[in-house]
């Protein structure tokens, strides 16, 4: 199970709406016959894959094991099941990491397995496979995406001076890491107050990259500039976010190629939980925030951010903003209760990731 998890890894990039999933087939005597994992969407799963290099490689699978790291599905899709491939192949064993969350197959697949004659066992890796696959999970079990919060900051937890200069307070290789972060997740999401004050181009930049992330704006009054640095970067959708339906400006936006979306709250701004939910409906996964303290403030208020992923600098900085504007706070216990996920050295930094408490047991 744990090269199937290691294939799994692999396709992590390219297969998203789907899960990232890895499948090795194991003979009867214990050779493997077969690796595969998830390709891009509309391509094979990892199976499929699997059975195929077995054929390719003149192989039988005849009453062998397939360990695979998510349920085989049961439903047609842009592809066909993969429980019926792996009954038809002759298999005679799955041992399957986890449970598909997906309501269209949800055990299904374990049974038409079961029914054909197949043994099944599940269990080995399920936490690996869930946290590989956290946003695909949500977007299952919670019709949203699963949003990570990325924040660069000196020791004593400031983003920026008072007259607004960041760049650079973490180191290059922090800032390297922070990009293979951008490129896991199906959307990257930032606010108009960033766009103007740093205008960033807010992709990927690291080599090898097949796609780059969709671009989401929150911007209340469409204040999108149409020549801003974000629009030169390499081919990628870009939604805006707006509170208002201003003709003229949704008609500039547009031309440059972006979707504008109007979710308006009460208030007058975007209604944040209504953009996570139609980004649910537009199978996004996972979104990676960038953004100022203000919106950070306002999507941990609201309860929309899964987990943190911080960089931290060996540097005091004194004042300036913080991560997120909250409170003031008046007792200890109004403070955004979190769990340490980990706290890993990169570069001159530490990358440190908290979770919302128990927000990831859905």
């Amino acid at each position: 199970m744990l090269q199937a998890l290691e294939l799994a890894a692999r396709g992590r990039l390219h297969c998203p709406p789907n899960p990232a999933v890895g499948c090795v087939l194991v003979g009867v005597d214990g050779a493997i016959l077969g690796l595969g994992y998830t390709q891009p969407v509309g391509h094979a799963h990892a199976e499929v894959m699997a059975l195929r290099d077995a054929t390719q490689k003149g192989h039988s699978v005849q009453g062998a094991t397939a360990y695979v790291t998510l349920e085989p599905c049961s439903h047609q899709g842009r592809t066909g099941p993969c429980c019926d491939a792996l009954i038809a192949a002759g298999i005679g064993k799955v041992v399957a990491s986890t449970q598909d969350p997906n309501p269209k197959v949800g055990g299904n697949g374990f049974a038409r397995l079961r029914a054909a004659g197949v043994e099944v066992e599940v269990g080995p890796g399920a936490y690996e496979t869930r946290e590989l696959n956290v946003g695909f999970f949500s977007r299952m079990v919670r019709g949203t995406p699963w949003v990570r919060m990325k924040a660069a900051s000196s020791l004593d937890g400031r983003t920026a001076l008072p007259n607004g200069t960041s760049q650079w307070i973490t180191s290059a290789a922090a800032r390297e890491d922070g990009h293979a972060w951008r490129a896991r997740a199906c959307a990257v999401l930032t606010g108009i107050g960033t766009v103007l004050e740093d205008d960033p181009r807010m992709d990927v930049r690291l080599p090898g990259i097949r796609g780059q992330p969709t671009l989401i704006i929150i911007d209340s009054r469409l204040e999108t500039p149409t020549n801003a640095k974000l629009w030169g970067a390499a081919e990628r959708k870009i939604l805006i976010y707006t509170a208002i339906n201003d003709a003229n400006r949704r008609e500039a936006l547009a031309a440059r190629g972006a979707d504008i979306i109007t979710l308006p709250n009460p208030s007058g701004k975007v209604d944040l939980a209504a953009v996570l939910r139609d980004l649910g409906q537009r199978e996004v996964n996972e979104v990676h925030v960038e953004a100022g303290h203000k919106l950070n403030g306002s999507l941990l208020r609201e309860g929309l951010v899964d987990e943190i992923l911080i960089y931290q600098a060996p540097l005091l900085l004194g004042e300036g903003p913080g991560i997120a504007a909250l409170g003031p706070y008046t007792k200890l216990a109004q403070g955004v209760s979190l769990e340490w996920v980990e706290a890993t050295r990169v570069g001159a930094d530490m990358r440190m990731r908290v979770r919302m408490a128990g927000r990831d047991r859905f």
